[in-house]
C-alpha cells in the first residue's frame, strides 16, 4: 500500500482500540482540553483492532481544538494490543513525519495529564530517548496484583531483567526507524525495546480510572501477556536452562562417583542411587541438546518484522476528523 507522507511536525498519539469506543470518546475530549490549555497540537491515530462494534456517532462528529486530525487504521484481523501497537508504529514510520509518537490505551487509565509529562520529559531529553510511564500503583483487585507480582518475579528470574513499565510511552520519531526492525515488539512492545537496548528513561505516574466499561485484562490475559514478554528473551532463557542442566549433569556424575567409592560400606542403597543418578544424567543430556537446538533456531528466526510485514494486516486507513 502506498500512502502519502504527512509533512507535519506535531505530536502523534497512537491508541489501539477493540470495541472500547465509548471510553475513547471520553478520553479524546479530556485529552483535547488538557492539550489546549498547554497550546499543544496533536494528531490521533486510532488502531482499530478489528472491532466488532462500529464507532459512536459522537466520536465521528466531535469538535476539537488541540486535536487537529483523527485517523483510524483498521486491521484485517484482531491481533491484541501488543501487535496492534507494532503495526501502528510501522505504519507511522513508513508514512508520517512527526516530532514524537505517544503510545497510550484508550480506556482512560493512561491519563492526558501524564501525556503532558511524557512530552516534557522527552523534550528535556532532546528527543533522544523513549520515555515510559512507570506505574506507582495498580487499580486491579488484590488477587490480580498478587499474580502480577509473580509475573514480574518470574520475568526477573528467567531473563535477568526487571520490567516495571507498560505500553504508555513516548517515542521520538528519529528512533522509530530503529524500533520497527525489532521483531520482538511483535510479541511484547516494552520487552522488545528493553532487549534491543534502545535508549529509554522513565517517569513515575499514577494509573487513572477507567472511563467506561470493564477491563479486558483478566487472569488468562495476564498469563498470555506475561508469556509474551518472557518469550522475547527465549534465547537467554534457553542459555540459563542449558547451564542449569549442565550443572545437574555434573551433580549426577559426582553422585555416581561417590556411590562407586563407598559401595562396599553401603551396599544396599548404593546401586539405586547410582541408577537414579544415571537416569538424571541421561535426561539432563537430552534436555541440554534440546535447548542448544532451540537457541540456535531462535537466533536464525526473525519472525514477523514490523517494517517489512505490517501492510499485510492493514485493511484501510480512514480520516474521521475532520471528515474527508
Amino acid at each position: 500500500m502506498n500512502y502519502e507522507k504527512s509533512l507535519n511536525e506535531l505530536i502523534l498519539i497512537v491508541i489501539p482500540v477493540f470495541n472500547d469506543w465509548q471510553s475513547l470518546d471520553m478520553l479524546l475530549i479530556d485529552l483535547d482540553k488538557v492539550l489546549s490549555n498547554e497550546r499543544i497540537q496533536c494528531e490521533i491515530l486510532v488502531i482499530d483492532d478489528a472491532s466488532t462494534i462500529p464507532p459512536h456517532d459522537s466520536f465521528m462528529f466531535a469538535h476539537f481544538n488541540a486535536i487537529q486530525k483523527v485517523n483510524c487504521l483498521e486491521l484485517k484481523r484482531n491481533l491484541g494490543h501488543q501487535r496492534a501497537i507494532a503495526i501502528g508504529l510501522a505504519y507511522i514510520e513508513a508514512n508520517i513525519i512527526c516530532q514524537a509518537v505517544v503510545v497510550m490505551d484508550g480506556d482512560g487509565e493512561d491519563t492526558p495529564r501524564d501525556v503532558l509529562r511524557l512530552i516534557e520529559k522527552c523534550s528535556a531529553e532532546g528527543y533522544k530517548k523513549i520515555v515510559f510511564a512507570r506505574r506507582n500503583q495498580r487499580s486491579e483487585n488484590q488477587i490480580f496484583k498478587v499474580f502480577y507480582k509473580i509475573y514480574q518475579l518470574l520475568y526477573h528470574l528467567l531473563t535477568g531483567q526487571k520490567i516495571h513499565v507498560g505500553n504508555f510511552s513516548i517515542i521520538p520519531h528519529r528512533i522509530l526507524s530503529r524500533l520497527v526492525v525489532v521483531s520482538e515488539i511483535w510479541n511484547h512492545y516494552t520487552a522488545g525495546i528493553l532487549k534491543a537496548k534502545i535508549p529509554w528513561t522513565q517517569i513515575p505516574c499514577n494509573r487513572g480510572v477507567r472511563l467506561a466499561g470493564q477491563s479486558k485484562m483478566k487472569f488468562v490475559s495476564l498469563v498470555i501477556h506475561g508469556l509474551s514478554a518472557i518469550s522475547v528473551y527465549g534465547d537467554i532463557i534457553g542459555v540459563r536452562f542449558l547451564i542449569a542442566t549442565l550443572l545437574l549433569m555434573l551433580l549426577s556424575v559426582a553422585i555416581i562417583v561417590i556411590v562407586i567409592l563407598i559401595r562396599v560400606a553401603i551396599p544396599n542403597w548404593a546401586p539405586y542411587v547410582a541408577g537414579l543418578s544415571f537416569i538424571i544424567l541421561l535426561q539432563s543430556l537430552t534436555i541440554s541438546l534440546s535447548f542448544v537446538f532451540l537457541i540456535l533456531s531462535g537466533r536464525n528466526n526473525f519472525g514477523f518484522l514490523p517494517e517489512r510485514d505490517y501492510h499485510y494486516l492493514v485493511l484501510k486507513v480512514q480520516q474521521i476528523i475532520p471528515k474527508s
